[in-house]
């Protein structure tokens, strides 16, 4: 622009300087005299030369510079450069391409200088179903290797031309190839992050080759190395693609990558997708039929969990009667093992009393066996017929008293030792007690 300028004035100091001899008499040639003409001159060499020779690079920007000689440089720093009278194709380090879906008014929203933006079209998937795909790419230029830069730029002439014949092809290949490898079912369904992939691995490292293949055939495992992907025939008379696979590797079209143009693909995403109308209404059935399964689920989810509750309830009160006779069976227990040991606790008791009132008896038995030998000695020694009918009166007497007040043991066990012919035990303690008794009070 600047060169332009430059050219034209010096241009017009040459006609002002060559005119004014000519035409004396003009009045719009009076202001100008050979020294201004000269000036003019001057000051257009001047802008010609200096903006000729300099030039400015923006910062995120990489030029080319093709001299009038034909030699070429490339400039990817910022800053003031010559450039000497060369010519410019500044391309951007990273070149954002987008399709956008239009609104109702057909405006696609607000724009960026620095972004290539373009209409959504309409592609078709597997089973014929069509939408406008909107997409995101942003493309990277290789900024390590000159040599490569400048053939990219020499080749394509401008950045915009890049873009639309290098660029833009690519994109709609691979968003062809990848809606030929799946329905639209099958996009919704789950397998959208496998159209990114496919997507972007094909605009980097170029286009599958498809192959058609017959719906009678088993199921294809396609795919790269490292996702493995069914395609699943549906309906006979719908054509199937499938990627052409060699020693496990996809092959490509040849001659058709970006990476041959030094371009990285940075991200290449799926947006939005607009589907056709009967496909919405389609989905809207599908939409409610999956809500409705989900409200039917979540019903019988509810039951499940309710009747789960109730069993734990039930649980839960089986183990507390559990827990309460548990606890009546050991109070019971303890309460008869503690009765039993009060039992026996009483029987070892009265066993050591009867084993005391036993010894006890023996003892006034023998006492009393030795008083009444000594009476009864003394009897047959010198008693007289009435003395003797007065001592068996009184000791029949006496006896009957004694029995009345004597007082036996609550507990006796007889028994023999196969020894002796003892009288019973009973008749020697109240023979003894009346006999001691006699004795003592021999006058009565």
């Amino acid at each position: 622009m600047l060169i332009t300028l430059g050219i034209l004035i010096i241009l017009l100091g040459i006609v002002t300087l060559v005119a004014k001899p000519i035409f004396k008499t003009s009045k719009l040639l009076q202001w100008f005299n050979p020294k201004r003409s000269l000036q003019i001159i001057g000051v257009g060499i001047l802008m010609s030369v200096v903006t000729g020779t300099f030039f400015y690079a923006e910062p995120g920007t990489a030029y080319a510079v093709q001299y009038p000689w034909g030699g070429q440089k490339a400039v990817f720093r910022q800053g003031i450069h010559t450039k000497m009278w060369g010519r410019l194709i500044p391309i951007q380090f990273e070149l954002p391409i987008k399709y956008v879906i239009p609104n109702s008014e057909g405006d696609l929203g607000e724009q960026s200088e620095y972004a290539n933006v373009d209409a959504a079209k309409y592609w078709a998937f597997s089973d014929a179903v069509k939408a406008r795909i909107a997409t995101s790419v942003v493309i990277s230029i290789n900024t390590d290797d000159q040599t490569q830069f400048l053939s990219v730029a020499d080749r394509n002439k401008t950045e915009k031309n890049l873009i639309r014949s290098r660029i833009i092809p690519n994109i709609d290949q691979s968003i062809k190839n990848t809606c030929k490898l799946m329905d639209a079912q099958d996009y919704i369904s789950g397998q959208a992050s496998d159209f990114d992939r496919y997507f972007k691995d094909q605009l980097e490292n170029g286009m599958y080759v498809l192959e058609e293949y017959s719906a009678m055939e088993n199921k294809e495992i396609i795919g790269d190395s490292t996702t493995v992907r069914t395609v699943v025939n549906k309906e006979t008379k719908q054509k199937r693609f499938r990627i052409k696979i060699k020693n496990g590797q996809p092959i490509r079209e040849e001659g058709n990558s970006l990476k041959a143009y030094g371009l990285t693909v940075v991200q290449a995403v799926v947006t939005e997708i607009d589907w056709e109308t009967t496909f919405d209404k389609r989905l809207q059935l599908q939409k409610e039929e999956v809500a409705q399964t989900q409200l039917e689920k979540q019903q019988a989810e509810r039951e499940f969990y309710r009747a789960q509750k109730e069993k734990a309830r039930g649980e839960a009160e089986k183990a507390a009667e559990r827990a309460r006779l548990e606890k009546e069976q050991i109070q019971k227990t303890i309460a008869a093992e503690t009765e039993a040991k009060v039992a026996e606790f009483n029987l070892v008791k009265e066993k050591k009393q009867f084993e005391v009132e036993k010894y006890k008896a023996q003892s006034k038995k023998v006492a009393a066996d030795a008083e009444a030998y000594q009476n009864a000695k003394l009897v047959n020694a010198g008693l007289t017929p009435q003395e003797r009918a007065e001592w068996d009166y009184k000791t029949s007497v006496g006896v009957a008293r004694e029995l009345k007040e004597l007082r036996l043991p609550e507990i006796f066990i007889e028994g023999s030792d196969g020894k002796s012919n003892d009288n019973n035990l009973l008749e020697s303690l109240i023979g003894a007690d009346l006999a001691k008794q006699m004795m003592s009070n021999p006058k009565k």
